[in-house]
């Protein structure tokens, strides 16, 4: 089945997947097996050690690759650790520009851990062109959330990867919370793709991965040898569970941005509400970039309640009776 000519909702089925051959099974078995027989030293079927490759995150990898537009994916046991595989083709002296609203646990990689290691980074406002004169001679990366965590930001990645071929920057964007059914971030220009797989495409709260996808074979390479050398891998457990998951991606996807909806239209009436963050507010200051690249506007809603501090916010989240207050998004329970 040629993967190009397949719409989204049945790449999310199909792509980059082939029954088992061992057995037909149509589902991915889980290969629960650290190493694998050799007929002679280095003659093996294509596996010698689950650190290196197993089948079932195999399965994984060519999905994510498939429904990203790429032509490469990796698989980690988390998404941070698949941001650290990125940040590991950066040598000191070396700077990243990233967007200065992302998710915590990113910043917190990039300034309490890489920081130590001779890497700088700069934050910038990148819902304008003005960032764009920040690149300099040591600028080798461009790390873009889009939307953002937790404001809902929406940056141009088609902008951002015209920047980033002028100057010969690898442009990564973390397309979490928009995922590849609303937006592809590899078509617009971007030379990786990443996920925190823990959230929509795994979809049920029970699986941690992370996900990396790519066009360029020269970046894949690169991926694979951190991959194998640092070992952050995810089991085949964890892989089947992301598999499975991603098979309802775009019904789940549908009703996710049905329910965001109506969520930030009763916010943003409600007298106690003070802001309502959601980009498909005609007043989001990214509603027209999110038009242009985004097929809908996803699940997730941010708001402040009016006059409130820590505390008062705290007990609004606390008496909700349908949302669980726990951390992680884009699971069913909500």
């Amino acid at each position: 089945m040629d993967d190009k000519n397949l719409q989204i909702e049945t790449l999310a089925i199909h792509g980059g997947q082939q029954h088992d051959p061992s057995t037909g099974a149509v589902m991915p078995p889980i290969y629960q097996t650290s190493t694998y027989v050799q007929e002679y030293p280095g003659k093996h079927k294509g596996y010698e050690y689950s650190r290196s490759g197993n089948p079932t995150r195999t399965a994984l990898e060519n999905a994510i690759a498939s429904i990203e537009g790429g032509t490469h994916g990796a698989a980690f046991g988390s998404g941070l650790a698949a941001i650290d595989c990125m940040l590991k083709f950066l040598s000191p002296g070396d700077e990243v520009i990233a967007c200065n609203d992302l998710y915590g646990g990113t910043y917190r990689l990039f300034t309490k851990m890489f920081s130590n290691y001779g890497i700088q980074f700069k934050f910038v406002d990148m819902s304008n062109d003005h960032w764009h004169s920040d690149v300099n001679k040591a600028t080798k990366m461009l790390w873009m959330e889009t939307p953002t965590n937790p404001m809902l930001n929406v940056f141009d990645i088609e902008a951002a990867s015209k920047v980033a071929k002028a100057n010969d920057l690898i442009l990564v964007v973390d397309n979490t919370f928009a995922t590849p059914y609303l937006q592809r971030p590899l078509d617009l220009g971007a030379d990786v793709v990443m996920h925190s797989g823990t959230k929509y495409l795994g979809g049920h709260s029970d699986v941690v991965l992370g996900l990396l996808a790519t066009k360029n074979e020269a970046i894949a390479e690169k991926i694979y040898f951190i991959q194998n050398a640092s070992g952050a891998v995810c089991g085949p457990m964890d892989s089947f569970l992301a598999l499975r998951g991603i098979k309802t991606l775009h019904v789940r996807m549908d009703r996710h941005c049905e329910n965001g909806e109506a969520v930030a239209q009763y916010l943003q009436e409600h007298p106690a509400v003070g802001e309502v963050y959601w980009p498909g507010l005609k007043g989001h200051n990214g509603h027209e970039v999110a038009k242009r690249q985004m097929k809908k506007f996803g699940g997730m809603v941010s708001f402040t309640v009016k006059g409130a501090g820590f505390e008062k916010t705290a007990e609004v989240v606390s008496a909700l009776r349908v949302f669980t207050l726990a951390e992680s998004l884009g699971g069913v329970e909500s």
